[in-house]
């Protein structure tokens, strides 16, 4: 059973629903790919890849106006979590539906900011920062493998953020973190390898997928790194590079 189509359907409602007042919402995780990746957004299906909530993404300042939007929808704050995160995260839940609210910054493994981010695409996040939100986890799940690949596949690698992945975005976010591109290279490697692995994969997509994170590894490789980068990589793995996410 494919629930894509109904959670898009009600993500898109509330979306327009903050458009309208003025409120920056953006849609991230596996329905913001789904939801860019119409040529390819069948293999959802064929992956076996069912999405489990809905992720977004605001300002800190419309905090108080996505409680009161959300709660007209009838959603429930989880005023604990709320409590415990403050103005950095929400959760909300509407019988099984739960809703993922990030404000700011995306502060998983490692920290993505989305200051003056959020105005570039409509209703999703950029696709660059789409891929750095999966490029950042350190124990990618296969789910999230099965996104990249399929993003990769829509969408090609240049250097503006339309409808394409923003290259200069990633190189410029990795080239002062050593951390986060530590991180991202191995997540590189890694969606090569699983993408040779499913069968639904057609031989010159898979061609098309490792050109393209070839051509992200070139240029994150060949972008100057600060000194904060080079000092942090001489330490290496010998202290932990990311953070614990709860």
């Amino acid at each position: 059973m494919n629930d894509f189509p109904d959670f898009i359907q009600e993500t898109l409602t509330i979306i327009d629903t903050a458009q309208k007042k003025g409120i920056p919402l953006r849609l991230l995780g596996a329905l913001a790919v789904y939801y860019h990746c119409p040529k390819f957004r069948y293999l959802y299906g064929e992956l076996k890849r069912e999405p489990s909530d809905i992720d977004l993404i605001s300002y800190s300042k419309f905090n108080e106006q996505i409680l009161n939007l959300l709660s007209e929808k009838n959603y429930i704050p989880n005023k604990r979590l709320i409590a415990i995160y403050g103005r950095k995260r929400h959760v909300y839940t509407r019988g099984n539906r739960t809703i993922d609210i990030f404000f700011d910054k995306l502060e998983m493994c490692h920290s993505i900011d989305f200051k003056n981010r959020l105005e570039i695409d409509y209703p999703t996040i950029s696709l660059a920062d789409l891929f750095l939100t999966k490029l950042q986890i350190v124990k990618l799940t296969e789910k999230d493998i099965k996104d990249s690949i399929i993003l990769l596949m829509e969408h090609d690698i240049d250097h503006t953020d339309k409808d394409t992945i923003n290259v200069d975005r990633i190189t410029k976010l990795l080239s002062s973190d050593w951390g986060f591109y530590h991180t991202a290279m191995r997540n590189l490697k890694k969606i090569e390898e699983y993408s040779s692995d499913y069968k639904e994969i057609e031989k010159k997509d898979y061609k098309n997928i490792v050109a393209k994170i070839e051509k992200i590894i070139d240029a994150i490789e060949n972008e100057p790194k600060t000194l904060k980068w080079k000092l942090r990589a001489k330490i290496g793995e010998r202290i932990k590079w990311y953070q614990e996410v709860e």
